[in-house]
């Protein structure tokens, strides 16, 4: 495997963040909450603030302290 196995995706348009491990979906984050509930739920068990700093996890179109859509124009 290249890269970290856990892969945040951009916000989407109506708010809430993709989240992959592994290549599979694991659900849609709204928080830092949600995030480690999957990763939970995927074997992954971490605290919120390390996360949000983990090399095993990649942050796309923002970093953990992005979770809503992005503001308009």
């Amino acid at each position: 495997m290249t890269g970290p196995p856990v892969v945040v995706y951009p916000p989407s348009p109506s708010g809430g963040r993709r989240v992959r491990a592994d290549g599979e979906i694991l659900g849609l984050a709204y928080n830092l909450t949600d995030l480690v509930e999957f990763l939970r739920r995927a074997g992954l068990d971490m605290e919120p603030e390390d996360a949000a700093v983990s090399p095993l996890i990649e942050w796309r179109g923002g970093d953990a302290n992005v979770w809503g859509p992005p503001p308009p124009p």
